[in-house]
């Protein structure tokens, strides 16, 4: 199989065949150099047969990349032009039938995926790249690795670990799900248009086996957004609001095996999920209210 893939020239003539105009508010900064997407597919290491899932496609770039590597592509698109004009592109360029699946749909609202796609690849609009993968790892079990692009400062914050100051809630969040890696630079040229921030490549390997109850999650976001909305705090204090009082935080971290005078961007995972298990059932109902 013999997949073509597309240049600036290319990427140009279809924009103005679809009168697409790439917009801030979409996050829309497509990728015109080819050696850039097939860097993606390999630190992906997408391998022939493979399922993969794409968000936020465009006008079909990295989709072709993945394809050419002999992968299937079950792409989500939100802007619906872009959605009808790429399994077209995708059939000029190469692509057999049946190797491409388009969904119509905005990614944070996707809840079924066809094909079961096991690797997600995308470049990832920076507005929305935490919620999206956020909401993939949780909804998407079988995902079992992923290489996406995102804004540099995501990315880094992502693969962030314990004692950094760029580690926060996104750091525990995606490490819930598995182990993250910065996996390369991407040059701000090899966009258009081109951005005002750097990005860079990050991958993640799911742990295997499920790390807790989808109930275990909730409380531990629960406790991972409070530790960091007042990061500067004691965790005695700045988990106060979950537990009723600073007294009872106190009681639920040294029950825990945290120190109360800990601070959030000191605890791994492991122990914000110990602190989640402590938290009452009634309080983690009202949070998701």
């Amino acid at each position: 199989m013999t997949v073509s893939l597309l240049g600036a020239t290319e990427i140009r003539r279809l924009a103005a065949e679809l009168d697409v105009t790439p917009t801030k508010k979409l996050g829309q900064n497509f990728v015109v150099d080819a050696n850039t997407v097939r860097k993606i597919v390999q630190a992906a290491r997408v391998q022939p047969g493979e399922r993969v899932v794409e968000v936020g496609p465009g006008l079909g770039s990295l989709t072709l990349a993945i394809l050419e590597a002999g992968a299937a592509v079950t792409a989500v698109e939100i802007d619906h032009r872009l959605a009808a004009r790429l399994p077209q592109t995708a059939a000029e360029r190469g692509v057999p039938d049946g190797m491409l699946t388009v969904v119509d749909a905005d990614a944070l609202r996707v809840t079924e995926l066809p094909g079961e796609p096991t690797v997600l690849v995308a470049n990832l609009p920076y507005n929305v790249s935490v919620p999206v993968l956020l909401h993939f790892l949780e909804t998407f079990p079988y995902l079992s690795r992923g290489v996406v692009m995102v804004q540099a400062e995501v990315a880094e914050r992502l693969a962030a670990k314990p004692g950094s100051k760029i580690y926060g809630s996104p750091s525990v969040k995606a490490a819930w799900y598995g182990e993250w890696k910065l996996a390369g630079n991407v040059s701000r040229q090899v966009f258009w248009p081109v951005p005002n921030v750097d990005s860079l490549l990050v991958g993640f390997d799911r742990s295997e086996g499920e790390r807790g109850t989808e109930e275990e999650r909730r409380r531990t976001f629960q406790v991972v957004d409070a530790a960091f909305n007042q990061r500067r705090k004691m965790l005695r204090q700045a988990l106060s609001g979950v537990f009723g009082s600073s007294s009872a935080a106190s009681e639920a971290l040294v029950a825990a095996g945290v120190a109360p005078t800990a601070r959030g961007e000191d605890l791994t995972v492991d122990d914000y999920q110990r602190i989640g298990q402590q938290v009452p059932v009634a309080a983690a109902d009202a949070s998701t209210q």
